[in-house]
């Protein structure tokens, strides 16, 4: 954010590499000055002045109908710092020890959005619709935390170290499904949830881990627990990072950040098997669980690490039913690889569900356990692709069949910028 791995689990999970490997692949990228992406300035007190931008690179969806040079983007929850950076970031240091998981919020009013991105030759890119996300009654969401009792949750602070509230109506939405219909389905990375909204933005319903609905009491949207109880063991600020919809939209699938803190956090810091789901959508239930099992570290070429929680999820494609993409990747190195969830062990129900199991499944040999992970074939490495700056977040494809790729610029908080790569010449495609 790795214990030695015995023979029989290296086989369990071998990565395959495909012909696309060593195939020419091209990359344009495209960047905008368009207005709407920016913020402002903002100066911390007595310490430096951070030009924000607006970040809509947190995921990215189009639909087969829509025009073959547009795609909708997401804005997660805002700027926002861990206590610990304010230093290196501001200039500004904060006393933050008795502050549990404290995280600074230069602008707490923040609204999540939806956008409506166009590419054109020239090389840029254009804003051309934005959709605020909101409560039923019409009301702005934010992207506070929500004040969470069944799950460890993160503590907001403003700019001088002074608590804020945590708020309901706060949603730090990471992925996004357009539907036919025109509604969007959303992750939220910290609660965590799915997120039903209708073309005009407003929440319709907000699925939740069951066990956990009283968290969410008197908010102004409904909610409902139907996602496994088991998610709500997940560390903090690793949720639902990537969410995707079959062609037929009779499943959505979902796939955690990283591997649950099942039973605690030392486990999440070692572990390697995360989950990922298939519900179907008329009963919003579960009918499917996999495990997908993460890189060792050291694997990523542009910024190798020691450290296993570095390697995380930040999207996931469907190409067809049952078959994803899937973005992996580290701050700097982004590999995509292509899962088939027939071959892997289906665990939905079983005793990997229960909290008590011991050893977890983030604890357990796969091959001693008896299950087989989704076995990986790696489509795109960005270490090949210098162009491809670092932490991708979003990923589409366009209408030639082309790979877009946008990233999360942390709302300029560190000088960072939007940017979208075309990559030509892989072998994702629908099937």
């Amino acid at each position: 954010m790795r214990p030695w791995i015995g023979p029989t689990l290296l086989l369990a999970f071998t990565v395959l590499t495909s012909p696309a490997a060593a195939a020419d692949v091209t990359v344009r990228t495209y960047l905008s000055d368009d207005p709407l992406l920016r913020i402002g300035p903002y100066t911390a007190n007595g310490g430096k002045t951070l030009n924000l931008t607006v970040g809509i690179g947190s995921s990215a969806f189009r639909r087969p109908a829509d025009p073959p040079n547009m795609m909708w983007t997401l804005g997660d929850r805002g700027p926002n710092i861990p206590c610990s950076d304010m230093k290196e970031i501001t200039g500004v240091e904060l006393t933050c020890r008795e502050v549990k998981n404290g995280r600074v919020y230069p602008m707490p009013s923040y609204t999540p959005s939806i956008y409506r991105v166009m590419l054109h030759e020239d090389g840029t890119f254009r804003v051309t619709d934005v959709i605020t996300l909101k409560d039923r009654d019409g009301r702005p969401l934010n992207g506070m935390p929500n004040p969470l009792r069944t799950a460890t949750t993160e503590t907001p602070l403003d700019g001088a170290g002074k608590p804020l509230q945590q708020d309901m109506s706060g949603i730090d939405a990471e992925g996004l499904i357009v539907l036919s219909d025109g509604s969007f389905w959303i992750g939220d990375e910290n609660a965590p949830s799915l997120a039903h909204f209708g073309a005009d933005g407003r929440m319709t319903m907000r699925h939740v881990p069951i066990g956990t609905e009283s968290d969410f009491a008197g908010a102004s949207y409904d909610t409902i627990g139907s996602l496994p109880p088991i998610i709500a063991k997940r560390q903090s600020n690793r949720g639902i990072e990537a969410i995707a919809v079959s062609p037929d939209e009779s499943f959505l699938y979902f796939i955690m950040q990283s591997p649950l803190a099942n039973p605690d956090t030392a486990a999440f810091q070692k572990a390697r098997n995360t989950r990922l789901f298939k519900l179907a959508r008329d009963t919003m239930r579960v009918v499917g669980e996999y495990v997908y099992t993460l890189d060792g570290p050291q694997s990523f070429r542009r910024d190798p690490s020691s450290k296993q929680t570095d390697a995380r999820i930040s999207e996931m494609m469907a190409v067809g039913v049952d078959r994803l993409i899937i973005d992996e990747r580290t701050e700097l190195t982004t590999k995509l690889y292509e899962v088939e969830l027939a071959g892997a062990t289906n665990i939905a129900g079983s005793r990997w569900d229960d909290a008590s199991t011991r050893p977890s499944l983030e604890q357990s040999d796969l091959g001693a356990a008896g299950i087989v992970p989704l076995k990986k074939v790696l489509r795109l490495d960005t270490a090949d692709h210098p162009e491809v700056v670092g932490k991708t977040e979003g990923m589409a494809l366009l209408g030639d069949g082309a790979l877009a790729l946008i990233n999360d610029d942390d709302f300029g908080i560190s000088g960072g910028r939007t940017q979208i790569a075309v990559v030509r010449g892989t072998e994702i495609k629908r099937r």
